[in-house]
């Protein structure tokens, strides 16, 4: 029984990751509810070593269908990888507590900002070009890249919403370049949860293809759909985060 309800959110978390990002919402609460005795940081890595595959395979996905801005998203994922393992590291010594209470509103005001502006991330329309795309690109990768090192819940979204507010992106071609970020950032808290034996490989191989098919849908589902389906996935993902992160923080 642990298994199917394990795979199953794994199916279910892929998709919503390729979509917009917050499939760890899905997973790893399944995880910490099927395998209540496993130690903390052994789910965290089994997670990351689902999760990865999925975000790499919505990666490839994209990147047929959708012009990536590669000389931008590229150093941000570099950017955004050192970051992450910076952070992974931090998790290790510091307490992310007062992070986690912080969280709800933080999310809370990207919902309703997202929802006051109805135009947000429905046209394409980069507002830098060169260096500047690339500077800001690359702030937003350490910022996030690290905040997922550290803590982790709504990283893909996180990445989505920056790359439509702050460069101008629509909200497909930002989940396209989300996707490369989030690959770089799970690469690196992998690296870290492995090197150090936390994660459950028997486990989550298996969980990775499920993963993978989830991820398959929801890309091409967002690819058919377009942007305005991302956008309606994500305020339905940031409400689902909001509850969630508010509930683990103070009940």
């Amino acid at each position: 029984m642990e298994w199917i309800i394990a795979g199953a959110a794994s199916l279910l978390a892929g998709f919503i990751d390729a979509v917009v990002g917050g499939g760890g919402l899905i997973l790893l609460p399944a995880l910490f509810s099927v395998f209540p005795t496993a130690p903390a940081p052994t789910m965290l890595g089994t997670n990351k070593a689902t999760a990865v595959w999925g975000t790499g395979i919505a990666a490839t996905q994209f990147a047929r269908r959708v012009q990536i801005r590669w000389r931008t998203v590229l150093p941000a994922a570099g950017a955004a990888f050192a970051a992450a393992f910076f952070g992974a590291y931090l998790a290790t010594v510091v307490s992310g507590d007062a992070l986690r209470k912080a969280l709800p509103f933080v999310l809370l005001a990207v919902l309703l900002y997202t929802l006051a502006r109805k135009d947000l991330g429905s046209h394409h329309t980069p507002r830098f070009v060169g260096r500047a795309e690339v500077l800001i690109a690359c702030v937003i990768g350490v910022a996030i890249g690290f905040y997922d090192g550290f803590f982790g819940p709504g990283t893909g979204s996180f990445f989505v919403f920056l790359f439509v507010r702050a460069l101008g992106y629509d909200f497909l071609n930002a989940s396209a370049s989300s996707k490369i970020l989030n690959v770089a950032t799970n690469a690196a808290a992998l690296i870290l949860f492995a090197a150090t034996g936390h994660v459950w490989w028997h486990l989550a191989l298996p969980l990775a293809v499920l993963n993978i098919a989830g991820a398959l849908i929801g890309a091409r589902m967002a690819l058919r759909k377009g942007s305005g389906f991302v956008r309606w996935i994500f305020i339905v993902v940031v409400g689902a985060l909001i509850i969630k992160t508010f509930a683990d923080a103070f009940v």
